[in-house]
Order: C-alpha cells, then structure tokens, then sequence
C-alpha cells in the first residue's frame, strides 16, 4: 500500500469515528419523553423488502407511530386511518374499531398515548399465517415500560388480520 493510500485510509477512518461520536454524543446525554423532536443517534442505513412479511409489519408499526406521534400535524388523523385501511385486514380494522369503543385506547398500541421505540421480531409461522412480536418502548432510560403485541398475518396477502397484546 503507498503512502498516500494509507494516509486516505488514515484520514478517512479517523472522520468516520469523529461523525460518529457527534452522532452519538446527543443520544448518550439523555433525554425526555416530550414530543419534541431530538437528535438521536440513527442507523447509517436503513433497508426493506416488500415481499417480507415482518418488514410489512414494521414498515406499518413505523408510519403508524410517526402519524399519531405528530398530534399536531393536520394531515396526522387523516394518515393513521389510511395506515389502517392499507396493512390491516377488514377483519381486523373490525376488531381494532371494536377494541377502541369499548376500551378508549388506540386499538394498534394498545394505549392511550405513544412509545418513543419500537422493535419488529418474527416469532412462527403456520397454516398460511405468520406472527410477529411488536415490542413498544414508552420512555426512555433504563426503567422504561415495555408492552408487546403479537401481530398475526396473512402470507399470501401480508394484511394484518389479528392483533392481541402478548401474554
């Protein structure tokens, strides 16, 4: 290797590290539970497949999140009900309708408020159908609550068609 190569190799990984701990430097001073938004320390890169049932799931658990997470954005309503109407099943819009009349709490998360995390994990699959386990963060910290949902879903169609707290 010459020695300007490795004086770019140098160069370059000691630039990598400093953008990374000024990333990362925010996220580890702390932070609130407020709907403020913050700078936080994110994934250099993010990636999807559409044919993949769990990042249907996750990809519908992430918009719905950032929808009823802007309260304050006029199109927010408008956006969670077409969520609803595109990843669940009539079935379930059905259920999640019926679980929100008679509990008054969001029929998706199971509350009356919003996590500031969310993790997607794929949990079994079966007779045309799949589970995945949505785990909700509410708050930050290290005694933050947790809650979890398990997500059942169509492999052919990949609709949500049932959602259930986890036991």
């Amino acid at each position: 290797m010459s020695e300007h190569s490795r004086k770019s190799l140098l160069t370059a990984t000691a630039l990598a590290a400093g953008l990374t701990l000024a990333a990362v430097t925010p996220a580890l001073a702390g932070g609130t539970t407020s709907h403020t938004p913050r700078a936080t320390a994110a994934p250099a890169t993010a990636q999807g497949d559409p044919r993949g049932v769990t990042q249907h799931v996750a990809d519908f658990y992430g918009a719905y999140i950032d929808a009823v997470w802007a309260a304050d954005d006029p199109t927010a309503a408008a956006s969670a009900k077409a969520l609803r109407g595109f990843y669940l099943s009539a079935g379930a819009r059905k259920a999640v309708a019926a679980y929100e009349r008679r509990e008054h709490a969001d029929g998706i998360l199971f509350a009356q408020n919003v996590p500031v995390k969310w993790k997607v994990t794929y949990t079994g699959s079966g007779a045309g159908h799949a589970t995945n386990r949505v785990t909700l963060t509410w708050g930050d910290g290290p005694h933050a609550a947790v809650s979890r949902i398990d997500v059942r879903s169509d492999l052919k169609t990949l609709k949500i068609t049932g959602l259930e707290p986890a036991a």
